[in-house]
Order: structure tokens, then sequence, then C-alpha cells
């Protein structure tokens, strides 16, 4: 009778197991050759896909800024126009001031009742 490392050894010095550790030693080589190509693939893609979104980004950064500065100049437009708007409406008001102080005092009381009477009443 044999015993199972003397089988062993028989099946791995036969032909068939010669042959059969040929074969995978072979399909060992061709995994690891297909894995190669296969990074090699997936780095070249990788490598296009990020140019794309190089450059998708810099497109959106570049509008943005485009936007940011349109807005900024629309903004700054609108704040010399209510700031004209604001120094009118002063100059009227104290003119208007100086040629009558009577109603311009009457007003001021009268304004600083309401102001009275809308605060106690709040309480």
């Amino acid at each position: 009778m044999t015993t199972p490392s003397q089988a062993y050894r028989n099946a791995a010095n036969s032909p068939a197991g010669r042959h059969a550790a040929e074969a995978a030693k072979e399909a060992r080589d061709s995994v690891k050759s297909a894995a190669h190509s296969a990074k090699e693939t997936a780095e070249e893609v990788g490598e296009s896909i990020g140019d794309q979104v190089s450059e998708f980004a810099s497109d959106v950064s570049r509008k943005a800024g485009e936007y940011a500065s349109d807005v900024s100049r629309r903004a700054g437009k609108q704040y010399g126009r209510a700031r004209d708007a604001a120094s009118e409406a002063y100059d009227e008001v104290h003119d208007r001031a100086v040629d009558n102080p009577h109603v311009t005092l009457a007003l001021a009381v009268g304004l600083g009742f309401l102001l009275g009477a809308f605060l106690v009443g709040r309480r």
C-alpha cells in the first residue's frame, strides 16, 4: 500500500503532473500580462479623464470669476446710485428745514410723540 505522500510525489513527477504545472505557470503568466495591460489602459483612461476634469474645472472657475466680476460691477453701480439718491434727499430735506424752521420743529415734535406712543403701547 502507498502512503498519501508517496501518491502525491508520484503524481507530481508523472508527465501529466509536469504538464499541469507548466499549464499553471503559463496561466499565471497570462493573468499577470493581462493585469499589467489592464493597469496601463486604466492609467491612460484615468489621465484622459483627469485632463477632461481639469479642463472643465478651469472653465467653471473662469466663468465663475467673470460672473463675480459682473455682479461686483453692477453692485458698485447700484451703490453709487443709492448713495447719490440719499445725498440728494438729505440736501433737499436740509434745504427745506432751513427755509421753514417752525414746520421742521413741529414735525420733529409730532414724530417724537408718535414714536413715544408706539413704544409705550407695545409694553
